[in-house]
């Protein structure tokens, strides 16, 4: 076997880059002619490179209509994955144009948490940091920091990144309560007996259960009507629009309580329940690296987390 054929067998097969990247404009825009614009190219060859894609793939990918075209059901699939690689690509060269004095620090946090209370706080940090460039991905799943060097550091819900080789830190208790519309009171009725009358709304991550919550109470849970999302962001919004109560952490729901959206049912008649949820982890022989020590400092201090 010679060189030639062993990199013949481990060559990816994938379509010329140009032609994806006019496919991916003709799609995003839905017209040859934006596209050719975009591209600065005509529009016969945009017309000729979409042609030529359809027959390396041996099925249309655009369903032609007067002056406009539409993705098939194909070109649809195809468009969302390739603009998720092209966004990847584009972020990857931008950060190579960067002056250089600046710095990426890759953030993976959960993402809840990354919407209700890091991302408003963020302008402070980026203003404070002009030479730190903040890339920003969320998700609930695990992130092995060990294996993906991409990520600098990781936020989990609910559980720390432990293990030799990795620093995890708390940050902070939160305050696990029953949130829900004012306009969804009856001041006439106790709030133990309004709580069996309400739509419980549930965050099927979190693992405080209504269950739970009533036992711990000392009341019987007789609602039968519960709603449940997978994201407690979702769950607040739903108690905010008034469709029942939530049992979440007043962490998520800061800007909705100051805005008197949403209050705390039963404050000071039912018990109080703090829990650590959060944790900020990296790699341990990382922890000198300024942007590290710049971001955990910070985030410690908005948190209030006192450091070593």
């Amino acid at each position: 076997m010679n060189i030639n054929h062993i990199y013949f067998i481990y060559m990816r097969k994938i379509p010329n880059y140009v032609l994806l990247r006019a496919f991916e404009a003709a799609a995003r825009l839905e017209s040859f002619t934006l596209a050719a614009k975009e591209l600065h190219l005509t529009q016969s060859a945009i017309s000729h490179q979409i042609r030529e894609l359809e027959e390396y793939f041996g099925k249309p990918l655009f369903l032609r209509q007067n002056r406009r075209v539409e993705p098939t059901a194909e070109g649809r699939r195809l468009l969302d994955s390739l603009s998720r690689v092209f966004d990847v690509i584009e972020a990857a060269c931008n950060e190579v144009t960067l002056a250089p004095s600046s710095q990426v620090l890759a953030l993976h946090c959960s993402p809840s948490f990354a919407a209700k209370w890091l991302s408003p706080r963020l302008p402070e940090f980026i203003k404070d940091n002009p030479d730190i460039t903040i890339r920003l991905t969320s998700g609930a799943d695990y992130v092995d920091l060990l294996r993906n060097q991409e990520i600098d550091i990781a936020i989990s819900y609910q559980f720390s990144h432990e293990g030799p080789g990795i620093t995890s830190l708390s940050l902070g208790e939160e305050k696990i309560a029953p949130l829900c519309s004012p306009e969804i009171i009856d001041p006439s009725i106790p709030v133990e007996e309004l709580m069996s009358k309400l739509t419980l709304i549930e965050s099927s991550l979190n693992h405080h259960s209504w269950e739970q919550w009533f036992e711990m109470n000392h009341l019987k849970n007789l609602s039968t009507r519960k709603i449940a999302f997978d994201r407690a962001a979702l769950s607040v919004s739903a108690a905010v629009d008034g469709i029942g109560v939530v049992l979440e952490s007043t962490r998520f729901a800061e800007k909705e309580m100051s805005r008197g959206e949403l209050v705390e049912i039963g404050a000071g008649v039912f018990l109080p329940t703090m829990d650590r949820t959060h944790f900020l982890s990296f790699r341990s022989n990382t922890k000198n690296n300024q942007k590290i020590k710049l971001f955990k400092e910070w985030i410690c201090a908005k948190a209030g987390v006192v450091t070593e």
